[in-house]
């Protein structure tokens, strides 16, 4: 394993959200790597209210969050963030400290195999609600030093017990081709590139990804344009459109705008 994600895929205006609070990765034990993107931290104490906006990634995450003081607001909670549709919008203030567990893509089905993962697809709910035991929020979220709150969150994940599952490597293998190579752009080519027809393309993304391929292949696109649009000031909208496999400039900003909310233009560094 590399290390964690160095990107900023997804995170829109990612220098801002940066400016704003501590934001880390870090990774999991060894035992986890297949299994886990990475852990992420954020910690904040803001002198007024800040909206942090997300492209989601195809990824259930597990998160353990406190806002405010312990004294103000208890010991905190914990919960599943099924894979989000939509732009995700989270306004912080005051104090608080978040301690996230983002999966694979594909890589969650271990941890709750008795379900779909499709079931969690835009849904956040308590994590006793998916595991047993719950792990106690302060456990994780108590301790002032980092590394502890990592090992934390470690042993939690580790005691649940995850199996490996061969349809669960199958997918997650899948979903990082589609990420990776570029000239992955229609769901009937990865199809075939893994021997399989659409329809069980489509099952086996729902049952272990919880979105379909489509799905997959068109929110990396917009990852990669978000990137662009907010690090280069001189973006060719036309040749990034083919780029990434668009029938046209027009079809790319369309995309975009519905997924972020506005156009690509707007992110144009100054």
């Amino acid at each position: 394993m590399a290390g964690p994600r160095r990107d900023t895929r997804g995170i829109v205006d990612a220098p801002e959200l940066f400016a704003q609070v501590r934001f880390r990765r870090r990774e999991p034990a060894p035992a986890l790597w297949p299994y886990l993107e990475h852990y992420w931290l954020i910690d904040w104490d803001l002198p007024q209210p800040y909206a942090s906006h997300l492209v989601p990634h195809p990824s259930v995450n597990l998160v353990f969050q406190r806002y405010g003081t312990e004294e103000d607001h208890g010991a905190g909670f914990a919960e599943i963030s099924g894979i989000g549709p939509e732009l995700f919008t989270k306004k912080l203030e005051g104090r608080g400290r978040v301690c996230g567990v983002q999966f694979r893509p594909g890589g969650f089905r271990p941890f709750a195999p008795d379900r779909p993962v499709s079931r969690w697809t835009g849904r956040r709910l308590p994590a006793d609600e998916v595991f047993a035991p719950p792990a106690p929020p302060s456990a994780v979220l108590d301790p002032a030093d980092e590394d502890a709150r990592v090992a934390a969150l470690d042993a939690y994940l580790l005691a649940l017990g995850p199996e490996p599952d061969p349809q669960a490597e199958r997918a997650m293998a899948l979903v990082d081709l589609v990420r990776t190579d570029r000239t992955v752009r229609r769901v009937d080519e990865l199809a075939r590139i893994e021997g399989l027809s659409p329809r069980s393309l489509q099952r086996l993304f729902a049952a272990y990804v919880g979105v379909g391929p489509k799905w997959v292949i068109l929110r990396y696109r917009i990852h990669e344009a978000l990137e662009r649009a907010e690090s280069d000031p001189e973006v060719d909208w036309a040749a990034l459109a083919a780029e990434l496999g668009y029938s046209d400039q027009a079809h790319l900003i369309r995309d975009f705008t519905a997924t972020v909310g506005v156009p690509p233009t707007t992110f144009a560094p100054h």
